[in-house]
């Protein structure tokens, strides 16, 4: 995966614009219109303050299924995302909650966005939406049934889960990538708004083997400059909201902050020591 052909930078920063409640949520308003605004106006905030890119999720649609996300979702994201590619020049990214993949890559088929992130593509993770198995084998059929070339940027290990079994964290990336055919790989911490460790992340790195490594979760502007060292992009959200509160929305001083600070992290970040190459049978 060549980040600098989707990103235009070997390091970049994805913003994340968090949904309101879509139709058929919970918590749903009533009102498409009222989302989108909030949506126009995270867009605009992360874009005015240097972001590379975007990522749109679901994020307030909790409780969410383990499965496929209900047709007015996938409707309902295909039209809002329409509205902020026209807004804004950033590539976009796409998250269909808990792990709707297909929905995902569908909807960024469709509208031109650049990659889907995907929670889990390979094992099987225990959530609070019960087993959720990964399905890239028929996700990268899919992807080439609809002659797409939106790039797949799955986590390892996610949060907010726990895997059956005990897998290594350096057999999991790898696996990840050489029998799941992730173009990019996500660390995150626990849960959101916890930052993946330093150790992990160059394990990570390690055995990702010049596949790209994103920060996925926790990353804010006075860890970033830690964690950058290790890892080649990062995906940002809490940190950026208004007083850091997830519900809130994006505060555009506190992504200028952000910004600066991972750019200043990343013109001192050494250069690559050469890795060896990993085989996973």
């Amino acid at each position: 995966m060549d980040l600098n052909q989707i990103f235009k930078t070997p390091n970049p920063i994805i913003g994340v614009v968090h949904l309101l409640p879509l139709p058929t949520s919970p918590r749903w308003g009533g009102s498409l219109r009222a989302v989108i605004d909030r949506a126009e106006q995270e867009a605009t905030a992360l874009a005015s303050g240097g972001v590379n890119a975007l990522i749109v999720e679901n994020f307030f649609d909790a409780p969410f299924t383990s499965g496929r996300v209900d047709p007015a979702v996938v409707s309902a994201m295909t039209l809002i995302i329409g509205h902020l590619m026209n807004l804004v020049t950033l590539p976009v990214g796409i998250n269909v909650l808990r792990n709707d993949a297909h929905s995902a890559l569908a909807i960024a088929s469709n509208v031109g966005a650049k990659f889907i992130r995907v929670n889990v593509l390979t094992g099987v993770m225990a959530t609070d939406q019960g087993l959720i198995e990964g399905q890239a084998h028929q996700l990268l059929r899919y992807r080439r049934e609809l002659g797409s070339d939106v790039k797949i940027l799955a986590d390892v290990l996610v949060k907010h889960a726990r895997p059956l079994g005990s897998p290594n964290l350096t057999t999991a990336v790898q696996e990840t990538i050489q029998r799941g055919l992730a173009d990019g790989v996500i660390l995150s911490g626990w849960a959101t708004g916890s930052p993946p460790n330093l150790e992990d992340l160059e394990l990570a790195t390690a055995a990702a083997n010049g596949t790209p490594v994103f920060i996925g979760s926790g990353a804010n502007w006075e860890n970033i400059p830690t964690l950058m060292q290790a890892a080649d992009g990062v995906i940002v959200s809490s940190s950026l909201k208004r007083h850091g509160r997830i519900e809130q929305p994006i505060d555009p001083i506190r992504v200028s902050q952000f910004v600066e600070a991972t750019r200043r992290s990343v013109s001192e970040k050494p250069a690559p020591k050469p890795v060896s190459s990993f085989t996973v049978h």
